[in-house]
């Protein structure tokens, strides 16, 4: 891969399947955040480098299998 083709790690929430557990938040409160209802939301999709561990360890820890992390293209 070219230093051209820079990949930045995007994180996308399914609300729709999350049920509130809340573990991705307690991995990573930077990335996950939970609603008044305890449903998971993203502040922003795009994952930082120092955060990029905590954010697939929390999308990891979903039993609802809501959360996917992938490298995209920046």
């Amino acid at each position: 891969m070219s230093s051209d083709n820079k990949m930045v790690l995007r994180v996308t929430a399914d609300r729709s399947r999350c049920c509130g557990y809340g573990l991705c938040a307690q991995l990573c409160p930077q990335i996950y955040k939970l609603d008044a209802d305890g449903l998971v939301y993203l502040d922003t999709d795009t994952v930082p480098p120092e955060l990029e561990e905590e954010a697939r360890e929390g999308a990891a820890a979903c039993p609802a299998e809501a959360l996917a992390v992938e490298s995209v293209p920046e």
